[in-house]
C-alpha cells in the first residue's frame, strides 16, 4: 500500500511537501486521559493565539490559503483543516473530544498551526492518492447514507473511486474515518518547502514519539514531495 501525489498537483504548488506518519497495532478503543489533556491545553492556547488578528490573516495560515487558490479553490469558502479549527475556537465554539487518535491529531495540529489528517488504512488494501477527481468518484459525508458525485477536477484524497477527503484538507468522508476500531492509521502533515518544512519534520517526530509512548505501536515516518511523489505505507 502506497501514498502517492499526482504530478499535476505539483505543477500548481511545486513547493508542496507532505510529511507522513503511519502507525499499526493501535488500540483506539479506550479513553486516554493524557491525550484528552493535550487537546484541552491546545484548545486553551488556541483561544488566545489569534486574539488580536483574524485567523485567515495569520502568517502561518496564508500559504495554505494561497495554495487553495492555486488549486482553484476559494479559501474563504473552503478552508484548510487547521484554519477551520482555529476559526471555530475563535468564535467561542468548543472542539469536541472524538477518540484518542483524532484528539492527538487535533492537539498537535493546533499546537503547531499545521494541517494534519487521519485516515484508517485497515478498511482497504488499495493505495491512497492525492489527485484531481475524475469521472466515477464519489464521496460519503460524515453522518450521511448516500454518496455524493464528485465533479472532475477537484483536489481530493482518494482510494480508488472512493474520495476520502474533498478539496484537499477541507472535508473528510465516512469512508476511512477514525473510529474506536481503527488500528492502522495514516497521518498526512501538509507543508511547504522553504516555508515550514522544518516544522513538518518536527511534527512528524513529535507525533511518532507520542504514538510509540501512548499506544506502544509500530510507527514509520517519511515525506512525499515533487522529487519523491510516493511512499510505501506498509510494514515489512
Amino acid at each position: 500500500m502506497k501514498f502517492r501525489i499526482e504530478k499535476e498537483i505539483f505543477d500548481r504548488i511545486p513547493d508542496l511537501m507532505v510529511g507522513v506518519v503511519v502507525a499499526k497495532g493501535v488500540d483506539n478503543s479506550n479513553i486516554n486521559p493524557q491525550i484528552a489533556t493535550l487537546l484541552d491545553e491546545a484548545v486553551a492556547s488556541a483561544k488566545v493565539k489569534f486574539e488580536n488578528i483574524k485567523v485567515k490573516e495569520a502568517e502561518e495560515i496564508l500559504p495554505y490559503r494561497e495554495a487553495f487558490q492555486a488549486l482553484g479553490m476559494n479559501p474563504n469558502k473552503f478552508r484548510c483543516s487547521v484554519e477551520a479549527m482555529f476559526s471555530r475556537i475563535a468564535k467561542g465554539k468548543e472542539l469536541p473530544h472524538i477518540n484518542p487518535l483524532v484528539d492527538l491529531n487535533n492537539a498537535i495540529s493546533l499546537k503547531h498551526v499545521i494541517p494534519m489528517g487521519t485516515h484508517d488504512l485497515g478498511c482497504s488494501p488499495e493505495d491512497i492518492e492525492m489527485r484531481y477527481s475524475v469521472d466515477g468518484d464519489t464521496f460519503l459525508p460524515f453522518g450521511a447514507n448516500e454518496e455524493e458525485v464528485v465533479s472532475p477536477g477537484e483536489v481530493v484524497y482518494a482510494v480508488g473511486h472512493q474520495v476520502r477527503t474533498r478539496r484537499w484538507t477541507w472535508r473528510q468522508s465516512e469512508h476511512g474515518k477514525i473510529t474506536g476500531k481503527t488500528s492502522y492509521v495514516f497521518f498526512p502533515i501538509d507543508g511547504f518547502i522553504g516555508f515550514n518544512h522544518a516544522m513538518v519534520e518536527q511534527v512528524a517526530l513529535e507525533l511518532s514519539v507520542a504514538l510509540n509512548k501512548l499506544f506502544q505501536c509500530e510507527v514509520k515516518t517519511g515525506c512525499v514531495d515533487k522529487q519523491n511523489r510516493e511512499l510505501d505505507l506498509s510494514f515489512s
